[in-house]
């Protein structure tokens, strides 16, 4: 089940595996390809591969210092990329939660949507007045109260803390209450 949760609320890998892929086995077809041709006797479709190797050994001399610049960009962007994709964890905007007898993934968006209707029942405001964000570690919750009618943010957060607790969200994230400085006009 652990697998199964893993997979659910982790992204895949392999659309930059696929693309690194593709890459190395199109750059060794050409150089096959270059190098067959040679092997024959027949002028080269782009460029001899004898001559490329030498080309790529006098570097920098005869290439203009814009055309190296922008070509290092790329090369190191296209790496930033690939090292990137590969260490830092691929996460879905998903939490587990806590059940004995089954693995149940719920969407950050459902639990941002059940934590704002708690928080609008605590502060007694309209569906409009909230909106919360939940993230990994955390869950913004954003209220703007009604003109003239006294709210409290410790009283929204214990309720938003309370229905984060029988969700039992694994991981727990920290609940933090914004309320606007200015007022909405009641009904």
């Amino acid at each position: 089940m652990d697998r199964v949760l893993a997979r659910e609320t982790t992204s895949s890998r392999a659309p930059a595996a696929v693309i690194a892929a593709v890459l190395v086995i199109g750059l060794c077809v050409y150089a096959l390809l270059e190098t067959a041709v040679r092997a024959v006797g027949q002028p080269p479709w782009l460029i001899d591969p004898q001559t490329a190797a030498e080309k790529v050994i006098a570097l920098p001399a005869g290439v203009p210092p814009l055309l190296l610049g922008v070509t290092g960009a790329v090369l190191f962007a296209a790496g930033l990329f690939f090292f990137l994709n590969a260490v830092l964890p691929g996460r879905r905007a998903r939490h587990v939660l806590a059940d004995p007898r089954a693995a149940v993934v719920v969407d950050d968006e459902v639990i941002a949507s059940a934590l704002a209707r708690r928080a609008r029942l605590a502060a007694n405001v309209t569906q409009e007045q909230v909106m919360v964000v939940v993230s990994r570690r955390q869950v913004l919750v954003n209220v703007r109260p009604t003109s003239g009618v006294p709210l409290r943010a410790t009283d929204v957060q214990a309720a938003v803390q309370s229905e984060l607790r029988d969700m039992a969200l694994s991981p727990l994230p920290e609940v933090r209450v914004n309320l606007a400085s200015s007022g909405v006009i009641g009904a």
